[in-house]
């Protein structure tokens, strides 16, 4: 695992992030609009939005994703950092690339200046549930939602 590094997305990544992304929409059983992967893919690029992404990269292989996004919260004066979406490769798992992932996550977004990173998985994630337990406090709010 030492010789796997993180950083952020270029537009020459493009063809390594698809299939990390395709998957990590597999994983969770979901399927999006291509217009939505190419605009999610836009705006990692576009330094205007508080949107950004990195990769792990081992021998030249993108080996895992991570995705987050700043945002403001009336509880503190600092930005907040949502790490939305994370996937290693199956091959990686339990080598210690996602707790490099969030890692990174954790150091840029304090770099950015915020003062807290925050996600969410699902309930049946339990093998990402053990390493997020031993990196990151659960809070213990339970998750409401609407689509509109």
């Amino acid at each position: 695992m030492s010789d796997v590094q993180i950083r952020p997305v270029t537009a020459a990544d493009h063809a390594a992030w698809v299939p990390l992304w395709k998957a990590y929409l597999t994983f969770y059983k979901t399927e999006l609009p291509d217009a939505v992967t190419e605009s999610t893919w836009k705006r990692f690029l576009d330094s205007s939005e508080p949107t950004h992404a990195a990769l792990a990269w081992q021998g030249g292989k993108a080996v895992g994703m991570v995705h987050f996004i700043y945002h403001r919260s009336n509880w503190s004066i600092h930005w907040s950092c949502y790490l939305q979406d994370l996937l290693v490769t199956p091959d990686q798992r339990g080598t210690g690339v996602g707790r490099k992932l969030i890692e990174y996550v954790y150091a840029t977004a304090k770099q950015d200046g915020a003062d807290k990173v925050h996600w969410l998985t699902h309930e049946t994630n339990a093998t990402a549930i053990q390493l997020y337990e031993r990196i990151a406090e659960r809070p213990g709010f339970i998750q409401f939602r609407k689509p509109l």
